[in-house]
């Protein structure tokens, strides 16, 4: 069980204010791919609609129905995914999924924010949360490229 000053951490103000501004929530009226992804450990949901024009995101939209970790990791992916190639995206991904359990640094610009889930490192259970809107993303691309 968590301690109220662990929870408060882990739910810091500044994590709470990146949930509140999630861009490009939504669907596109007309996506190349269109991809739902759910974690089973907490239920959390992302569905991630795009369009891609030579490998690089041209329209992104997403529906997040998270925890306020997946919805603030959701948050930074937002604020930076128009114009990322896949290249791009697995490596801010792989710098994420390092900084939760690896102990790396956070990943770098534009992504820097997800520094703000430092804290979630100690409960492994909510990593997949905080994946799941990347993972979604990387999917779409797969599919929008096939």
């Amino acid at each position: 069980m968590m301690a109220d000053s662990d929870l408060m951490q882990l739910y810091s103000r500044r994590i709470l204010a990146l949930t509140t501004s999630i861009p490009l929530q939504g669907r596109l009226a007309a996506p190349q791919a269109s991809v739902q992804r759910r974690s089973p450990q907490c239920g959390s949901s992302v569905t991630v609609d795009l369009s891609l024009d030579q490998g690089r995101i041209t329209d992104f939209a997403q529906e997040v129905r998270a925890c306020a970790l997946g919805q603030a990791s959701a948050s930074v992916l937002g604020q930076a995914v128009i114009g990322l190639d896949r290249a791009g995206l697995v490596a801010a991904r792989d710098q994420l999924r390092a900084m939760l359990r690896e102990n790396a640094p956070a990943p770098t610009a534009p992504f820097e924010d997800l520094e703000a889930l430092i804290p979630a490192r100690a409960y492994p259970n909510r990593h997949a949360s905080i994946l799941l809107a990347w993972e979604a993303t990387l999917e779409a691309m797969d599919q929008a490229s096939a």
